[in-house]
């Protein structure tokens, strides 16, 4: 099981956190899971995911395989997330 844009996710999301004096989340831990999980559905709800639509073309793709990555990698850890946009 390859959970390496998962694990980049969680680091680039604690690291943007840690400015702003969030605790780091954790994939060990069921909770910080479907917190991320829902972090991840936030992302590729339309609005966020195109940036209200200035993001285009292939950056656009890129991001959204990046974030369904992310998805299906937390899925393969947690089976019992839930998730809505994904």
């Amino acid at each position: 099981m390859n959970i390496s844009t998962l694990q980049e996710y969680v680091e680039q999301h604690n690291a943007w956190g840690a400015i702003f004096g969030r605790k780091s989340l954790s994939l060990m831990i069921a909770v910080d899971r479907q917190t991320l999980a829902s972090q991840l559905d936030s992302e590729l709800s339309p609005e966020n995911l195109t940036c209200d639509g200035e993001v285009r073309g292939a950056q656009l793709q890129a991001k959204y395989r990046r974030l369904t990555r992310c998805v299906d990698q937390l899925r393969s850890i947690d089976s019992s997330l839930e998730f809505y946009e994904a």
